[in-house]
């Protein structure tokens, strides 16, 4: 009887486990098509193995559900051991996490990924003082689940992309209706009105998105996807491509799609320069650095195309870089991009070219207009500083309009003041900020991180100085940018008196002290003599050459007469002195003296010293005050 039991459970067990792969390969084939609403449904049912785990992080990151897609791949990173998971992986969970705004763990993660350590909040604080515009935000519609994005000017309107056709059959990805285009105008209150769908020759049985016109409006490019797919790999796929539409007679005609698109891959959300006469767009063809990568192709009077050219890697990574935006004189490029450091998701970018040349590296545009989901899609009127951009950051993908006002809080120089020799912090430190005019605009005392910051303006020279007691005082001169728009970061490495001159010297007792020859005077006298003359010559050079150091000069006596008098002549000795180096260029206010008599000799020997020990006691010092 128990043998029959052990059999049955076996039988059981061998039926579960074909049921488990039945329904994970019905699951994987869901997958494969791109099915992930329904093929994550039937993953959830499923036991917890490597592939499951995978794909189910998959179906809900590529419908950013982040926290679905945490959950899964939590599990996956929980269960196996991470030198046997794909990198992508990796990637995929720390942009799932700061979906979630989990930075701690979204950024230990990313960190094993980029193999190098990353800080998002030290990232997003640095944005602040380095973004050229501070954004107020507010959506365009008070349904945010229509599935809008991609705006674009059309003359008076605008134009956009929506899941609004409830007509439409629903699209397996996402189980949402396919996309179409629509035109609708902006009220007062920034929402949009009399929105109306693009006519049948447009818009069709397949997504229709990211539209951009001529200047006159008569020329539109746009997407569309193929409505059949084709077979890529393994994989099925149906690719997008870039449309070309004319405006004839009251209707858009002459529908083609553009001579280098293919079935082989997509060429997408295309951007037209305001002379017409290049056209960006994105695309995984062949030759891009990983994903979707951003390329410029040439539109010729006569209506064909030049070669498309990759922008490069200092724009592509190998991550996505989607939806460009083209500034009116073309030299600021605005894209949305996950693979640039951001906040989570795709986030928004602008990247500057400098008399026409490639595109430098991006600036992320800053949290207040980016999120920790997707943010992409941005236009703007560069006049009134107005635009719009999509996001995800609530319910499904919307639009956004937008105000920008410049970010005052950038035009700063900034550093820390260190000592030259030991790289250590001098707080304490007197920084000073000049205009070209060498008129003091600015002042501090540094504190405790020694670290400085002077608010700037664009276009103007400054020289930045730092003084401090028994230090070199040191100076740079910058410029700020043709823009403005730079953070200037600059060390002040100061030098001590002592480091820089063989002849300075600091003392047991703490003075810092110039040391030369003795000085000496005659028995009773305090006229500088020609050999003096020469010695005194050498700290004149040396005040000269550091303008801003200031002296104590003290003079000292022997011991062969009475105190009150050897206090006298060595006030007088002293002020000698001081009258000699002002007589040869030395401000006044820069000297000090003082007569000690005989109270502070070198050598102690009482009213037993020999004529050297005197004539050793008998001399001047000079002590640096600061």
């Amino acid at each position: 009887m128990r043998k029959h039991y052990f059999i049955l459970l076996i039988l059981c067990f061998n039926l579960s486990l074909f049921a488990q792969k039945g329904s994970e390969k019905k699951a994987n084939a869901l997958f494969a098509k791109r099915s992930y609403v329904k093929a994550a449904e039937m993953y959830e049912q499923l036991g917890e193995n490597r592939n499951v785990l995978q794909n189910l992080g998959d179906c809900y990151y590529n419908n950013s559900q982040m926290k679905e897609a945490v959950r899964a791949y939590g599990k996956l990173f929980l269960t196996y051991k991470k030198d046997t998971l794909n990198p992508e992986y990796y990637f995929k969970y720390a942009h799932s996490l700061l979906g979630m705004a989990d930075y701690d763990k979204a950024d230990q993660i990313m960190s094993e990924y980029l193999k190098f350590n990353v800080s998002t909040p030290k990232f997003i604080n640095n944005l602040k003082t380095n973004v050229p515009f501070n954004y107020v935000v507010q959506p365009m519609a008070k349904n945010t689940s229509n599935g809008d994005f991609g705006m674009s000017f059309y003359g008076d309107k605008v134009a956009f992309a929506s899941l609004r056709n409830a007509d439409s059959k629903s699209f397996g990805w996402n189980e949402k209706p396919y996309l179409d285009l629509f035109s609708a105008e902006v009220n007062s209150k920034g929402l949009l009105t009399n929105i109306e769908p693009f006519p049948k020759e447009i818009n069709t049985k397949t997504h229709e998105s990211s539209v951009t016109f001529s200047q006159d409006g008569h020329i539109m490019y746009f997407n569309r996807t193929n409505d059949k797919k084709v077979k890529i790999g393994d994989e099925k796929i149906a690719n997008i491509k870039i449309y070309k539409a004319e405006f004839v007679d009251g209707k858009w005609t002459n529908i083609k799609a553009l001579p280098f698109c293919s079935d082989l891959y997509s060429t997408e959300h295309p951007v037209l320069t305001k002379d017409g006469k290049k056209l960006y767009f994105s695309s995984d063809m062949p030759g891009t650095l990983g994903s979707f990568d951003l390329f410029v192709v040439d539109v010729n009077e006569d209506g064909t195309y030049g070669t498309p050219v990759n922008l490069g890697n200092a724009v592509n990574t190998m991550h996505r870089e989607q939806f460009p935006e083209i500034s009116n004189d073309g030299s600021i490029l605005y894209f949305a991009s996950d693979g640039h450091q951001g906040m989570g998701g795709l986030d928004i970018f602008m990247s500057k070219s400098l008399n026409g040349g490639p595109f430098a590296k991006p600036l992320n545009l800053g949290e207040t207009i980016n999120s920790n989901m997707d943010d992409f899609s941005y236009v703007v009127d560069e006049k009134r500083n107005l635009g719009y951009f999509s996001s995800n950051r609530k319910i499904g993908d919307a639009l956004y309009s937008f105000t920008r006002t410049e970010n005052e809080e950038r035009y700063v120089v900034e550093g820390e003041v260190k000592d030259k020799n030991t790289q250590n912090l001098l707080p304490g430190t007197l920084v000073s900020l000049y205009d070209e005019n060498n008129i003091l605009i600015g002042q501090m005392v540094v504190g405790a991180e020694a670290d400085y910051v002077f608010a700037t303006e664009p276009n103007k020279k400054y020289r930045i100085e730092a003084m401090r007691d028994f230090y070199i005082p040191h100076s740079e001169e910058f410029m700020t940018n043709e823009d403005g728009k730079l953070r200037y970061t600059i060390e002040l490495f100061m030098e001590c008196y002592d480091d820089a001159e063989e002849i300075i010297t600091k003392r047991q007792d703490g003075k810092v002290q110039i040391v030369l020859e003795n000085i000496y005077f005659d028995l009773n006298k305090w006229d500088i003599k020609s050999d003096a003359e020469r010695i005194l010559n050498v700290l004149v050079d040396l005040l000269k050459k550091y303008p801003e150091m200031e002296i104590e000069i003290g003079a000292h006596t022997d011991s062969r007469a009475t105190d009150t008098y050897n206090m006298m002549l060595s006030n007088k000795r002293a002020a000698s002195t001081l009258e000699y180096l002002v007589k040869n260029g030395i401000k006044r206010k820069r000297l000090r003296y003082k007569g000690f008599g005989e109270t502070v000799p070198l050598v102690r020997c009482g009213n037993s010293c020999t004529e050297q020990e005197h004539s050793i006691n008998r001399r001047c010092e000079f002590i640096i005050l600061k």
